[in-house]
């Protein structure tokens, strides 16, 4: 059974794109897709659809994962983010976390991909369950 999966790519490369959308579906996502290169796309791919996730490279020409991030935290903050990088240091990875990414993988091994995503999907669906189990108790204790 295939799981439905709405994922934005910010990269630069239609291989590596490619390779990391067969990647998920081989792991039994089904995916919609979009790739974007520049803060104009992905801005305006955020507010015209609904994403789960977003994988991003880290080095783009006209744009790069910190700048993603940016955008993604101020337009779409509970949505998880993934950077990949073919020469990503220990310290940049780091800094990106530090920034809200919610993981980072390096390009050479991506194997660890589809668990990270299944892992991201689940960690953010139990934050939305329970901002709305808060908000429900907050509304209960304001009838009292």
């Amino acid at each position: 059974m295939s799981k439905p999966l709405n994922l934005l790519i910010v990269e630069d490369s239609d291989s590596d794109a490619q390779f990391i959308v067969r990647l998920l579906r081989k792991a039994g996502y089904e995916i919609t897709f979009q790739v974007v290169d520049t803060t104009e796309q992905m801005r305006d791919a955020l507010q015209l659809s609904s994403w789960d996730i977003v994988i991003s490279d880290y080095s783009l020409p006209q744009f790069d994962g910190t700048a993603a991030l940016k955008v993604l935290k101020e337009t779409a903050p509970d949505i998880p983010f993934i950077v990949v990088s073919g020469a990503m240091g220990e310290e940049t990875a780091v800094a990106m976390m530090k920034k809200g990414a919610n993981d980072y993988l390096m390009k050479g091994n991506l194997a660890r991909l589809a668990p990270a995503v299944e892992r991201e999907l689940r960690d953010a669906e139990m934050r939305r369950a329970r901002r709305r189990a808060e908000e429900a108790l907050r509304q209960s204790a304001s009838d009292l």
